[in-house]
């Protein structure tokens, strides 16, 4: 992260990088042949099933998926109980989500400036959508994170594990892409976490994938 750049700073430079617009327009150009792939993740991953299960025991109240794709973990989530609803940058991606998962909810939206109201939800789930963000741009998003999760209220962060970054060119079918995948260890995300505010209560490994539950304190 680039300790130079004012915290003030952070939210107005998540806003006009050209990250966004390269990862919505990459996303919105594999929405489907992603949802493909995809849609039984959550049934060939263990521990990332156990992520999901324990944090729909644990959130109470209405819960976000923050970067749902094509809403096969938002649909996970309501089947096991909680009031799961989605946001994504893509509208490719929410138009799949959409069709797949018709009596859930699911809005176009950005995790660097989330349309929910203060404290307005019980739960935050962001499954390897951190992983397109610059280092630069993380704790804006993260304040985003604790602003709309109430006191006491829980997020499950879930990060492909590791160091460095690559540019992705292709994917997916072999669609062209635009995106930087950024890997990081849970050290570094929990840092970024307490930062922001939360707790970091617990971690999960899974191969490369990492999965942290902190908790917003209060409530």
């Amino acid at each position: 992260m680039d300790r130079a750049v004012p915290a003030r700073n952070l939210r107005r430079i998540v806003l006009t990088e050209d990250w966004l617009d390269d990862t919505r327009r990459s996303y919105d150009t594999v929405a489907q042949n992603y949802a493909d792939l995809v849609r039984d993740a959550a049934g060939r991953a263990s521990y990332l099933r156990g992520a999901l299960d324990m944090f729909a025991s644990l959130a109470e109240g209405p819960v976000a998926d923050v970067g749902c794709g094509p809403g096969h973990f938002t649909a996970y989530l309501a089947r096991a109980g909680a009031d799961a609803f989605g946001i994504d940058l893509s509208p490719g991606m929410i138009a799949v989500a959409r069709r797949e998962h018709p009596g859930l909810r699911f809005e176009v939206g950005s995790m660097t400036a989330l349309e929910l109201g203060d404290a307005s939800v019980g739960g935050l789930l962001s499954f390897f959508a951190l992983i397109h963000v610059p280092d630069a741009g993380v704790p804006a998003v993260l304040a985003e994170f604790h602003r709309v999760v109430r006191p006491g209220g829980l997020v499950l962060v879930g990060f492909h594990a590791g160091q460095g970054s690559r540019l992705k060119t292709e994917g997916y079918g072999g669609h062209p892409m635009r995106v930087h995948v950024h890997r990081r260890t849970p050290e570094v995300v929990g840092a970024w976490l307490e930062a922001a505010g939360f707790t970091v209560e617990a971690q999960l490994r899974e191969g490369t994938a990492a999965y942290l539950f902190a908790r917003r304190p209060g409530g």
